[in-house]
């Protein structure tokens, strides 16, 4: 397959991936701003903190390694051996969800009984639904390596609205049921993820017209479950040994993704109110990068371990998909600064309205707006990294991979302590200024990894994080043209003078996106010819 194929298939799964996710967020946010006006700040607290920080990190230390191991290289590999490979997070899955659940039940502080009830049974809930997900993770995996477009998107996100209207559904008429609303929830969530993959599959596998079935290296459902090769080899040991050193700076990257939550519950630097607030404003401040970067992210790291050789001199790999990757990562970083800058820009001007109508006063007083602005901040850096450490990853030797991890200790262990340190002294915006400077470390080290990559060839691909001097003064005028709208306008003078403060910002953004429609034409270029395919060639389903 060639470097232009894998782009097309790379573009397609990311612009296919974006229209469907938002679609879905989209109804998932409204129901989510609904069930928020029935719940306490500390019930908040408590399942989208500690339960869910007890969840993902099960998920995270069982799978993330396997997935990243797997989905390097090729598809052309004996995938007998990879499916045994990742039919192992299970029973990783299950140590960690006892251990970790341990710990949460026996050593961390137990919320009040009258305020959250069933929190122990919460604990074993969500435990036991991270070991559910990790029963789909074979499927996941041979999605991804053949680039099923729709599948991942639709399954993920049907199974986030169907939990979102149970919980509303268990909050209006079982209120006191506490947390076994959540719970219950979750493990709803997961097992019908997990049934939308094997569903898929059972039905593609069990249709021998279908075209996919000669790409696909299974035949039949029961392949996709652990078996000996042919060769008598369990797993790949090559495969293995990747995947032990993604482990050890998996656990490294958890902690930095995750350390608010660490510190947060571990350290008791705020109480579950405290936390309900901020994890809700971290949650809205997210869902752009959870919608466009993550999607993007995801699907041009499959791109880059396809066309790039891991750990191999750009010298002497094939020169054209060399000049494909770089220009693809010229690109993905001017879109990716374009979009984080858009963000923070407006974001500045926008925080407290957008606070005020997802979640009303509770929200919109208090920090709740100082964090949203802080948390534009903090977006754009999350894009840039985003772009960067997936060209990072995908071209890292094990070496380089295993010497990154060095750094990614020390770098975990000063954020800890910087989150503390920050917390202390100004709240939670502490967290997410820690969080700015861990970023902003990471970007660093991905620069200067892509700046020696390409040294010795003629691309440049950082030129992506050049703008206009036209753009930024477009970008700067529009900054000070909202912050004037929003002292005048928003957001005591009710809805009329709001929907004034709206029409100055939808004015403003018209305008710089026009500027950046003007002025970033190879961009504008690259967006119609890559992420329009859709439109000029059959879609993947």
């Amino acid at each position: 397959m060639g470097s232009q194929e894998v782009l097309g298939q790379a573009a397609r799964l990311a612009s296919s991936g974006l229209f469907l996710q938002v679609l879905f967020r989209l109804i998932t946010f409204v129901l989510n701003a609904f069930i928020l006006r029935f719940l306490s700040k500390e019930i908040v607290g408590v399942v989208n903190v500690r339960l869910t920080l007890l969840y993902s990190t099960t998920l995270f230390l069982a799978r993330e390694a396997f997935r990243r191991a797997c989905l390097s290289g090729g598809t052309q590999r004996d995938w007998s051996q990879t499916l045994n490979l990742l039919w192992l997070t299970v029973p990783l899955g299950v140590f960690w969800s006892l251990f970790l659940g341990w710990i949460w039940l026996q050593l961390l502080e137990v919320p009040d009984p009258n305020v959250v009830p069933h929190y122990a049974t919460g604990v074993v809930l969500f435990g036991l639904s991270a070991v559910v997900e990790l029963l789909g993770e074979p499927f996941w995996v041979l999605a991804q390596a053949h680039m099923f477009v729709k599948l991942k998107v639709i399954a993920e996100s049907l199974s986030v609205i169907l939990k979102s209207v149970l919980t509303a559904f268990l909050v209006l008429w079982l209120p006191h049921w506490g947390l076994y609303i959540f719970s219950l929830a979750q493990l709803f969530y997961t097992t019908v993820l997990v049934l939308c993959y094997v569903i898929y599959f059972t039905k593609l596998l069990g249709s021998p017209e279908s075209t996919k079935l000669q790409t696909l290296p299974v035949s039949r459902i029961t392949d996709l479950l652990p078996n000996i090769t042919r060769n008598g080899a369990f797993i790949n040991w090559k495969e293995a040994k990747l995947t032990w050193s993604f482990f050890k700076q998996s656990f490294l990257k958890q902690i930095l993704t995750e350390g608010e939550r660490y510190v947060m519950t571990f350290l008791n630097v705020l109480n579950f109110g405290d936390q309900g607030v901020y994890d809700i404003v971290n949650n809205l401040g997210s869902l752009v990068a959870r919608l466009i970067f993550q999607p993007i992210e995801e699907s041009f790291y499959i791109f880059f371990a396809k066309v790039l050789e891991r750990g191999k001199d750009a010298t002497l790999q094939k020169q054209e998909d060399v000049a494909v990757a770089a220009a693809v990562l010229e690109s993905l970083l001017k879109l990716a600064l374009l979009a984080g800058l858009t963000i923070t820009v407006f974001g500045f001007a926008y925080s407290q309205l957008a606070l005020d109508i997802y979640g009303g006063t509770m929200l919109s007083s208090g920090s709740g707006p100082v964090l949203l602005r802080s948390y534009c901040l903090y977006v754009l850096l999350l894009a840039i990294n985003g772009v960067t450490e997936c060209f990072t990853f995908a071209a890292m030797s094990k070496e380089e991979v295993d010497r990154y991890n060095f750094v990614m200790l020390a770098l975990s262990s000063s954020f800890l302590v910087l989150s503390y340190l920050l917390t202390r002294w100004c709240g939670s915006v502490g967290f997410i200024l820690a969080n700015c400077f861990n970023m902003g470390i990471r970007i660093t080290q991905s620069l200067c990894f892509i700046h020696c990559y390409y040294r010795r060839s003629p691309h440049r691909p950082l030129a992506g994080l050049h703008l206009s001097p036209v753009l930024l003064g477009t970008f700067a005028l529009s900054g000070g043209v909202t912050a004037v709208s929003e002292v005048f306008l928003c957001c005591e003078q009710g809805w009329p003078a709001r929907l004034a403060h709206i029409a100055v910002g939808a004015f403003c953004l018209g305008a710089t996106l026009g500027t950046a429609f003007l002025t970033e034409t190879k961009l504008i270029h690259f967006l119609r010819t890559q992420l329009g395919v859709p439109r000029c060639t059959d879609k993947m389903t």
